[in-house]
């Protein structure tokens, strides 16, 4: 089956840290932005994660490496990785997913979120995105960001869960 964008491939996700933080740099570099060796480990363990990271779960793998991380220093790198769009916050679950897309413009994206394994995939589905936006200015709302998180089961644990 063919998708249109990679990101509404189910098989697409940030595997590859140090390839991301790479890419990360680029754009740092380009944007004149400064990725501190704490932001740039943070990156990297949410991307090799493979899965949402709660901040705090972020913090228990950053004391390995870092002494100084500390809650306040989890939290500024965070910070700095939404806002520069180089990654994405599951507001629902409270944790944090690489971009697919770390070198271009923020954008606002549906998530696909497995409540058995907690995978999520990053759907970028720009009539989604255009469909909501519409919509809510049809009814005189001026929407300024979108957070639409779906909540089920993957593929895998579809195939081997129980009906119910």
């Amino acid at each position: 089956m063919g998708h249109d964008h990679d990101c509404t491939d189910p098989q697409h996700h940030v595997h590859d840290g140090d390839a991301f933080v790479r890419e990360v740099e680029r754009v740092c570099k380009q944007r004149g932005l400064r990725l501190t060796p704490i932001r740039a480990n943070a990156l990297q363990l949410i991307a090799a994660a493979e899965r949402p990271v709660k901040a705090y779960e972020l913090l228990d793998l950053m004391k390995a490496t870092h002494d100084a991380a500390a809650p306040p220093t989890v939290y500024r790198a965070l910070e700095f990785l939404l806002e520069h769009g180089f990654i994405h916050k599951l507001a629902s679950i409270n944790a944090f997913v690489g971009c697919h897309h770390p070198g271009g413009e923020q954008h606002a994206v549906p998530f696909l979120i497995c409540d058995n394994c907690h995978a999520a995939v990053e759907l970028e589905d720009e009539q989604i995105v255009e469909s909501l936006d519409s919509r809510a200015r049809a009814l005189g709302f001026v929407p300024q960001a979108q957070t639409l998180e779906v909540h089920g089961l993957c593929a895998d644990c579809a195939k081997t869960s129980k009906p119910l």
